[in-house]
Formats: structure tokens, sequence, C-alpha cells
């Protein structure tokens, strides 16, 4: 079990969850999947943009929509998963 939590990015989504109270973990996703791939660099540390295996995640924090989300295989022309201005809508 311990080599499990070290495998995943249980242990650092658990940490981000614990530090800040902005942060969460995207309901299509899970605390064991989800890994974020660019942070916020201000006084907060929440993510900006994340993955899993699956979906491509862009924090939004607004609340209507608290995020945005878009399948891996996904058809938009131009698509940067860093930049959600590409993410066409399905």
């Amino acid at each position: 079990m311990v080599s499990l939590a070290w495998a995943t990015p249980v242990i650092s989504n658990a940490f981000m969850l614990l530090t800040d109270r902005a942060n969460f973990i995207p309901r299509e996703s899970s605390i064991w999947t989800f890994e974020p791939y660019e942070i916020n660099r201000g006084s907060s540390n929440y993510w900006l943009y994340g993955e899993d295996a699956h979906r491509y995640y862009y924090f939004v924090y607004t609340p209507d929509e608290p995020y945005r989300s878009i399948a891996k295989r996904n058809q938009c022309a131009g698509f940067d998963k860093r930049d959600v201005r590409t993410w066409c809508t399905p």
C-alpha cells in the first residue's frame, strides 16, 4: 500500500488540499490520479492546469464554473494543453 501511494500523486494531492483551501480535485478525477502540471506562482499555490489519464483540467475558480475539462482525445485544431483558449467545446 505504501509503494502504491508513492507511485501515484495521492501524497502531493493530499498536501495540496491541506495547505490551500482554494484547491480541490475535479469531480471527474480522483486524488489518486489527478496531476497538476501548472501551479499558480502567487501567494496561493492552487493548480492552474492539471490532468489525469483521460482529461485535461483548467482552474477557472468562479462559482458557476470552478474548472473546465476536455478529453485528451479531442478534435480541437491547434490544441495546446497549457492554453485554455485553444480548448474547443465538445
